[in-house]
């Protein structure tokens, strides 16, 4: 995972890397008596050798966090380039070893034909290195258009993330819910609360399933936890309503929107900065 400064420098002040490591270490789960032991994952150095398989799951991010590792440090080591796509079977490596290897086919594949729009495949020979194969970006598709719907806000600015009723509730106990839970569709559109920047997606935190983080401003930052699928990427920038992810049930037992609103890093109720309903 990236040190302390490297996250500063990424997210903004250090409350917002508390933030993160709140929602990495509180997830929705009871924990055991006497509340979540705090373990400050960032202090770890990079792991500088030996290699990772990737598994159903993974993201480059959360891999780099588990090592200690910044993403994009780690994209660049191991030759992975925009959009920054990984598959299961590949070999991300830490050392001086050659870079990550593609997950292995498990038959042989003919070519195919190579077409204008295809991207070609060269090979550069290294000595006494295995080939390695590089390949050419392929050509970026039409973005997908931006769905913003109208969404009424309150005095504070914030609106709802989801239709549906409110089943889980906020408690300040530090054992208990740190947000609301809110029912809904498999698939129902999920909604940036307020304007921001994304600063997670992925589904590298315990206890979250699919989560989305948006940076409000220096003070507040939300969560959605337990999408069915994420819609924006880290660094994008979103609007009160639009649509960042699918509902879903990931790391929970049922299908719902799990939500948070954290102020300097401390969890409030979120209903009570939301519109009335």
């Amino acid at each position: 995972m990236a040190n302390q400064r490297q996250i500063r420098s990424a997210f903004g002040p250090a409350w917002l890397c508390a933030t993160v490591l709140g929602l990495l270490l509180a997830g929705c789960a009871t924990p055991p008596p006497g509340g979540v032991p705090v373990v400050d994952r960032n202090q770890r150095a990079p792991v500088s050798e030996g290699s990772y398989l990737v598994r159903r799951g993974d993201t480059l991010s959360s891999i780099a966090m588990r090592f200690g590792w910044d993403w994009r440090a780690l994209a660049q080591h191991n030759g992975i380039s925009a959009p920054y796509v990984i598959h299961p079977g590949q070999r991300i490596v830490f050392g001086n070893s050659r870079r990550s290897t593609p997950a292995p086919s498990r038959a042989p594949v003919p070519a195919p034909v190579a077409k204008p729009t295809e991207p070609a495949v060269q090979i550069a020979t290294v000595p006494d290195r295995p080939p390695l194969v590089t390949r050419v970006p392929e050509p970026q598709a039409p973005a997908t258009p931006i769905k913003i719907q109208p969404v009424e806000r309150s005095a504070s600015g914030w609106a709802w993330p989801a239709n549906g009723a409110v089943i889980g509730r906020f408690s300040s106990n530090g054992s208990l819910n740190k947000g609301i839970d809110i029912a809904g569709e498999l698939g129902q559109p999920v909604l940036a609360a307020s304007d921001g920047t994304v600063v997670y997606a992925g589904s590298g935190l315990r206890g979250y399933g699919e989560l989305v983080i948006i940076k409000h401003s220096d003070t507040y930052v939300s969560a959605y936890g337990h999408n069915r699928r994420l819609l924006v990427r880290e660094g994008q920038k979103v609007k009160a309503g639009q649509t960042i992810a699918e509902m879903g049930s990931t790391g929970t037992d049922r299908v719902k929107l799990h939500f948070e609103i954290r102020r300097q890093g401390k969890p409030v109720d979120p209903q009570q900065y939301l519109p009335r309903r």
